[in-house]
């Protein structure tokens, strides 16, 4: 039997049946979530999201009443149709003659919105950083409340109920408590004895009844000496130390079209790892011909330009590197963001600094080239840049290197989901 509290919560809400609904519609929301992806744009975030569920899994199990065994039903009034008839299932119809979903799985669909946290829950929900493998304990390694048993003083709020209990019962038949039964019983003994007119039981069973109201009267049904409370306290877990490096071109070539896009899957990534990860800082690298560091703020609104050179910002990254981030202790990533547009004669040095500096320190070097879509003529179809023919060259089994494209902003959350997708979870 399946019981279900359809009382409301107070002021209306019902945040437990919501997300015991969540819960069993897990596999298909998230169905639904990564399909909503392509036509969803990272200024949305902020917004709810309807996304569509079949019906069959909001369905709720029930007890009916068997009809039992094999029955043969011809309703009368129906002249067409006579014993031994064949009947088509109707086209476009679900069970119950409800009209059938769009999919063509005969099913009406359930609209379900969810709000920006559910969202980001259901979306990130199978991302993670490659290979986050180095661990080490930090001098500020956070703590969480753990277990230690229990203490006989505490906060009221943190009473065990059932040690508590256990206590007292115990207790009770260590000191022999008269139970409610005895006493109960002992009653009854004496107003029979009373009733038969037996004087001498009658003064002998009101002396036992009231030695056994004074024993309970002594010993308490829950003394103070029975209470447990829970005690916590805080235990230093293992912190996974992550650095993820942000390389954005804001170079000339880069149009406000294309620093849209390369700020858009920034600031997914920034959202992503700030809902999924304690411990990841973040460094803001820009490039022209020349990089440097900056804050987050300057990052996504600074308005510089120049020529390109993307060997500079690959040797920023390195130097902080060197400085602030042993790669022993580190867990190093590296995502960047250009048209692709470069110095042919930069090529050389781009590849060095990778082959030799940058691979060999970094989990995971992630490049996203961002620019037009193909022409109507070939769909599908880009045409490799600089960056992209010298990054092309490095790729291997067992390189560290993703390589993605991205034309427009629609296309930016399946790009960022397929960069990041945790090991071994299949395409949705």
């Amino acid at each position: 039997m399946n019981i279900i509290d359809r009382r409301l919560n107070p002021k209306g809400k019902s945040v437990p049946n919501r997300q015991r609904l969540l819960r069993r519609l897990k596999t298909e929301v998230s169905h639904a979530v990564a399909r909503s992806i392509a036509g969803r744009k990272v200024s949305e975030i902020e917004a709810d999201k309807s996304v569509q569920v079949p019906v069959k899994g909001i369905g709720e199990p029930s007890f009916r009443k068997n009809q039992g065994g094999v029955r043969d039903v011809v309703w009368p009034g129906n002249p067409k149709l006579v014993k031994g008839d064949h009947i088509d299932r109707p086209q476009g119809e679900g069970a119950g003659g409800r009209k059938g979903a769009v999919s063509g799985e005969n099913e009406d669909d359930f609209t379900f919105t969810l709000n920006r946290d559910e969202f980001l829950d259901m979306f990130f929900e199978d991302l993670e950083l490659p290979d986050l493998v180095k661990r080490r304990l930090k001098e500020a390694a956070s703590a969480v409340p753990a277990r230690a048993g229990y203490a006989t003083t505490g906060s009221p709020q943190s009473i065990d109920v059932t040690r508590t209990m256990r206590n007292s019962m115990a207790r009770r038949l260590a000191l022999g408590r008269p139970s409610a039964a005895a006493i109960a019983e002992a009653e009854a003994r004496l107003s029979a004895a009373e009733a038969a007119g037996d004087e001498a039981e009658t003064v002998r069973l009101r002396a036992e009844l009231e030695e056994l109201l004074r024993r309970t009267k002594r010993i308490p049904w829950v003394d103070p000496f029975d209470v447990r409370y829970r005690r916590f306290e805080p235990r230093p877990v293992p912190v996974a130390q992550a650095v993820m490096f942000c390389l954005m071109d804001v170079s000339g070539s880069m149009d406000e079209h294309r620093k849209d896009l390369a700020k858009r899957f920034f600031m997914l990534l920034y959202l992503f790892l700030r809902r999924r990860y304690e411990a990841v800082q973040v460094v803001f690298i820009r490039h022209t011909h020349e990089a440097k560091e900056v804050d987050e703020e300057t990052f996504f609104t600074s308005r510089e330009t120049g020529g390109t050179i993307v060997s500079t910002a690959l040797e920023e990254a390195h130097r902080i590197i060197a400085e602030r981030f042993p790669i022993d202790a580190w867990n190093i990533y590296i995502a960047q963001a250009s048209d692709g547009d470069n110095m042919s004669s930069d090529r050389d040095h781009v590849l060095a600094v990778m082959r030799a500096r940058l691979l060999p320190a970094c989990q995971y070097f992630a490049y996203l080239e961002v620019g037009d879509e193909p022409d109507a003529g070939s769909p599908g179809e880009y045409t490799d840049s600089e960056l992209w023919r010298t990054y092309q060259g490095l790729c291997g089994p067992t390189v560290p290197l993703a390589l993605r494209r991205a034309g427009s902003a629609g296309q930016i959350f399946g790009v960022f989901h397929d960069l990041f997708a945790r090991e071994g979870v299949a395409e949705k």
